[in-house]
């Protein structure tokens, strides 16, 4: 099973950007979707990105549709997360995770369709 490590979180004011990345321990990614989740304290995990390796298309959850931008590096097996103009809402542990899925669909909003996660990384977000 692939593994995935994330890095690049951190403290940034509010209006600032990071950039996330995923890197994966293997070369899984022709068929699979990579997906970015976000779980705030006291609050569920909810999808945030995703993007199909397969066919280069993305998905945004409405909250950060325009401010976040998912990419990808087959050279370096690694998938980014762009996130701009960031507010203090979106302070959360990040995780990026895999879905054996080559296309996105509704589905690939779901946590249960990854199989494979990384350990998260802490976003904060200061007003």
């Amino acid at each position: 099973q692939v593994q995935l490590v994330e890095s690049g979180g951190g403290l940034v004011q509010a209006g600032g950007s990071l950039r996330l990345s995923c890197v994966a321990s293997e070369r899984p990614f022709t068929n699979y979707v990579i997906g970015w989740f976000r779980q705030a304290p006291g609050k569920e995990r909810e999808f945030v990105a995703a993007i199909s390796w397969f066919n280069f298309r993305t998905d945004y959850s409405d909250s950060v549709k325009g401010r976040f931008t998912i990419s990808r590096d087959n050279a370096k097996n690694t998938v980014y997360l762009q996130m701009n103009n960031l507010q203090p809402e979106d302070t959360a542990v990040y995780y990026c995770a895999a879905a054996r899925r080559p296309y996105l669909s509704a589905t690939t909003r779901l946590r249960d369709v990854y199989i494979s996660w990384g350990q998260g990384t802490q976003v904060t977000v200061s007003s």
